[in-house]
């Protein structure tokens, strides 16, 4: 009998809860929960897309940089390369222009040295020619005739 009152206390109890709509309620507040859920998922889907497209866009920006970044590295070596042709070409001319100056400095400096000997030996041939005829020749005439044998010596030495 106990089980009796038991299942009749039970179903009572059913019976009140249905009759002031708690299984509504119970049902609202799974709804209303599972809505909750389900409006959490679509917001981390939302974001999961967000996210995956801004991952995209910062992937694609990262290898336009690195393609920009290899462009420039390329752009500078041949930049470069450029440079060092020209201050090679620079430098050779640079040195043949040297050269140049240097051989003609050379060739004045033999020259000047050629000139510097020739008339050392004049003044060498003078002075021995003067102090022989002034050896074989005595007189006022022999003064005369020395000093314009020298005069006429020194402009066809020089």
């Amino acid at each position: 009998m106990d089980t009796f009152w038991v299942a009749l206390g039970f179903i009572i109890f059913v019976g009140l809860l249905g009759y002031f709509g708690v299984h509504k309620m119970l049902f609202k507040a799974l709804d209303d929960r599972a809505a909750k859920v389900q409006e959490q998922l679509d917001t981390a889907a939302k974001l999961r897309k967000e996210a995956e497209a801004l991952l995209a866009e910062y992937e694609a920006k990262r290898a336009a940089a690195e393609k920009d970044a290899q462009q420039i590295v390329a752009d500078a070596k041949a930049e470069a390369e450029r440079i060092r042709v020209e201050q090679e070409a620079k430098l050779t001319a640079d040195i043949a222009r040297r050269t140049k100056m240097a051989e003609l400095k050379i060739a004045a400096a033999e020259a000047n040295a050629a000139n510097e000997v020739r008339a050392v030996a004049a003044d060498v041939a003078i002075q021995a020619a003067e102090s022989i005829l002034k050896a074989q020749t005595k007189g006022k005439l022999a003064d005369d005739m020395i000093a314009k044998g020298l005069t006429l010596v020194k402009s066809r030495l020089n």
